[in-house]
Order: structure tokens, then C-alpha cells, then sequence
């Protein structure tokens, strides 16, 4: 896991310690975050020491009253550290204001300026301050950071997600009452998602009240994990890889064949699609819940085997992946059997365009093969369908429907999903469903996997 946000400057004589307690609770990587004219040089002294730690540069609104030319000057000149990754914290805090806001709102937009000039993300303080911190980030155009320690509600938080910002998640979701940012903690698109422990501070259940460190990370991961149904391994995954993206460390996934969600693993037998879908994320990003599903080149079945090693370790296997998986059959065919054989459960999420794209029906070639099978309906009708769907055939609408049908005859469990998009109707579609006889679900935008 990594530890976005602490200060480690704060623990004085403790601090090899409190890296190793860090390591010890599968912490491998620490960004130490200054906050004062002093911690700027301590900072980048411990992560000079520490392989592990990364540092940050910057005045936090409390001290803005303490930021001068020659202050700045100095900030510019650390930002060009090999450790140094950002620009931060920096911000509003209205809620102390131990610097006069004006001073504050000064602060904060010149050291986005540098940041701007620097090319680094910046690192945001902003408490009962959200709407003068983002007029002041648009000003200076700054669109490349993360809302620290994040208090806002759900609207701010998707506000700040559209002009490109992460979410940071602290362990006050770990807290009782904390309904507000255990909400936007369950929204939170993967790709935004942050988690930090802002040690000393803010220390999470069960640890409350004691002194905070970033080995107590694993508290508030757990508590995301079960706010957003998945494991504590997705969330070290999905998070890692967000904080490299965005401060540019450590090395980011390769693409994965098979990839492991929750206790179901997903085959990623091809990029390819029969589908150009207005939502799909594959448009957006190279990840899913952490892992790249980008393929360099399509696998043979003997490595999607190799990849699945024993099938009855997970719950089900799943043909899935950033494309339409019946692109590729005779692969699904071999594969499944195999996986049938040696005990597994199989599932495939498709787009229903398998008839179309063989010419034929499919289906009864993969009775006994297949557990369950998931159909992206998507639309309440052809109109529609075309129009958010973009399929490769203007037909394609009503050879779906025959296929849901058929599925019902061959595959033991059939589900219909449908994204809620604002153009599709999803009362209509779950009526399409239950008038065919097969389950009903749906997808939310932006929550995938």
C-alpha cells in the first residue's frame, strides 16, 4: 500500500520506527507532506534517508501569513529534487484561519502558479473553503492534483473529480458518524480513488486517539473495502496504481490475461469490440480495479490456461476483459471446457452479438460449457441502442433480444444489465427482461468491475 499523505517530520526521533511498523503492516511507499517553512527541508532530508519516502514542497494555508518571495524562491528551487513529486499542502482552511483568508487565497495562488511552471500535481488543503478553492484553481488553470484528507460532500466531490482532481480518503471513514464521507467514499470512481492516514493526525478505528501512523493505513483500506464490495488486495491495487499515475513513481501494471477481482477472476481474451459504446471506460483508462486490461496482443488458450493455474480456487472464471469476448470462440470454447473439466464455473459478459458476428447460433455449441452468462442490453429499444451503443450492425438491437432468448435454453442462469445512461428508459428494460424470464440488473456509470 502507499501512504499519499503523513508527516513524518512530526515524529521526530521515532521516525525509523515508525517506517519500519509502516513495513511491517504492508506499507511499501510513504509521501511525507510539508506544511511550514520549516518542514520543508526536513521533508526531503527523510526522503533523501529513506528509499521508501517521497516528499512533497509547500505552505499550508495555516502559515500562508509566513509565504514570501524568498520562501517561494526556495520552493521552486526544492521542487526540482529528484524526491520531490509535488507541490503541497497548499490551500484554504476557513475553519481555523490562522492566516487572514485574503493572505491565504494570495498563498495559494502563487504557489499554484509555480506548480503550473514546475509541472507538478499539487496537494490540496481545503476546509469550509470549497468554493473559493476551486475558483482559484480554475484561475490558474491547474487541473492535475488531489483533494487531500477530502470533508466535502458528493457534489463537491464530483465537482472536483471533473476538473480532473483525486479523491483522498482518510480514516475518518473509519469513524461512527462520518455518513458524509463514507458516501462519497462508496462513490468514488476507481480511477480517483486516494487513501492516505495524514499521520499524526486523524488516527482511524480502532486506533482512535492514539497517535496516528501510516502502518494504521490498513484500517481505513479495510473500512473502503467493505463500503465499496471489494477486498483490501483491490483497493492496495486500484490506489497504488493512482498515486504512480499522478506523482509519476514506481513502476504501473503490464497488461493482464487474467485478472483477479474480489474471489473471481476474469479472462481478457481480446481488446476488440463489435460495440462503440458511449460509457464504456475502455475509452477513458487502461484500468479496471487496479489492473491493465490494455492487451499488447491477444493470448492463446494454452496462456489463458497457464494464467488460470487451478479454476476451483475462485468463485467463478469469468470471459470479460475490454472487448466482446465472442470475437473469439473456438478460444472460449476450448478454454471453458477445460475449465468445466477440472471443476470451475465459467461466465461470460457479452454484448449478445455472438449470433451476428458467426452468422449463426452460437449457444447450442456451449451448452454444458458456460454457468451463467451476463447480456449488456443496454437500451429499451433499436433507437436508442444505435444511438448509445454504436453497434457494428443497425440490426444489431433485435438479434440481442434472440439471443437473450436463446441463452435461456442452453446456460442454467441469464442476466440482462444496462448502464444508466440518461437516454435509456430502465423501467422498459426490466420489463424486456422479465417478459423474457431472465434477471434484471443495473450498472452504474463509472463503476466498473
Amino acid at each position: 500500500m502507499i501512504d499519499s499523505h503523513c508527516h513524518l517530520e512530526m515524529f521526530k526521533k521515532d521516525i525509523p520506527q515508525v517506517i519500519k511498523h509502516a513495513q511491517n503492516a504492508g506499507v511499501n511507499t510513504i509521501i511525507t507532506i510539508s506544511s511550514d517553512t520549516e518542514s520543508l527541508d526536513e521533508a526531503i532530508k527523510i526522503a533523501e534517508q529513506y528509499p521508501m519516502v517521497y516528499a512533497t514542497v509547500g505552505i499550508h494555508p495555516h502559515d500562508a501569513k509566513d509565504l514570501n518571495n524568498e520562501i517561494l524562491k526556495k520552493i521552486f528551487e526544492l521542487s526540482r529534487h529528484p524526491k520531490v513529486i509535488a507541490i503541497g499542502e497548499i490551500g484554504l482552511d476557513y475553519h481555523y484561519d490562522h492566516s487572514p483568508r485574503e493572505i491565504q487565497r494570495e498563498a495559494f495562488a502563487s504557489q499554484l502558479s509555480l506548480a503550473r511552471d514546475v509541472g507538478l500535481p499539487v496537494v490540496i488543503h481545503s476546509r469550509e473553503a470549497f468554493e473559493d478553492t476551486i475558483k482559484i484553481l480554475k484561475e490558474q488553470n491547474i487541473n492535475k492534483g488531489v483533494m487531500h484528507c477530502f470533508s466535502g460532500n458528493l457534489n463537491q466531490a464530483k465537482r472536483a473529480m471533473d476538473m480532473g482532481f483525486l479523491i483522498s480518503i482518510s480514516g475518518v471513514v473509519t469513524f461512527k458518524n462520518a455518513t458524509k464521507i463514507k458516501e462519497v467514499a462508496r462513490f468514488v470512481p476507481d480511477d480517483y480513488l486516494m487513501i492516505e492516514t495524514d499521520a499524526p493526525y486523524l488516527a482511524p478505528e480502532p486506533m482512535r486517539g492514539k497517535r496516528n501512523e501510516p502502518a494504521f493505513l490498513i484500517y481505513t483500506a479495510k473500512a473502503l473495502a467493505e463500503l465499496r464490495g471489494v477486498t483490501v488486495e483491490d483497493i492496495d491495487r486500484i490506489t497504488t496504481v493512482n498515486v504512480n499515475k499522478l506523482f509519476q513513481i514506481g513502476d504501473l501494471p503490464r497488461c493482464e490475461i487474467a485478472y483477479k477481482i474480489r474471489d473471481t477472476l476474469y479472462l481478457n481474451v481480446t481488446n476488440r469490440c463489435t460495440n462503440i459504446c458511449k460509457f464504456c471506460v475502455r475509452f477513458h483508462t487502461d484500468y479496471v480495479k487496479g489492473h491493465n486490461l490494455r492487451l499488447e496482443r491477444e493470448p492463446s488458450a494454452e496462456e489463458l490456461i497457464e494464467a488460470v493455474g487451478d479454476p476451483k480456487k475462485y468463485k467463478e472464471i469469468v470471459f470479460c476483459g475490454y472487448g466482446e469476448p465472442f470475437l473469439r470462440l473456438d478460444i472460449i470454447k476450448k478454454v471453458a471446457k477445460w475449465i468445466k473439466d477440472k471443476g470451475g464455473k465459467v461466465r461470460i459478459n457479452t454484448n449478445g452479438h455472438g449470433n451476428l458476428i458467426h452468422g449463426r447460433k452460437i449457444l447450442p455449441e456451449l451448452e454444458g460449457l458456460i454457468d451463467s452468462i451476463s447480456v449488456s442490453l443496454n437500451a429499451h429499444d433499436k433507437e436508442t441502442y444505435n444511438k448509445v451503443c454504436n453497434p457494428f450492425r443497425e440490426d444489431a438491437y433485435d438479434s440481442v433480444i434472440e439471443f437473450i432468448k436463446d441463452a435461456k435454453k442452453y446456460v442454467p442462469y441469464v442476466q440482462v444489465t444496462v448502464v444508466n445512461v440518461k437516454e435509456v428508459d430502465l423501467k422498459k428494460c426490466a420489463e424486456i427482461a422479465n417478459s423474457i424470464g431472465v434477471k434484471f440488473k443495473i450498472r452504474h456509470l463509472d463503476q466498473v468491475g
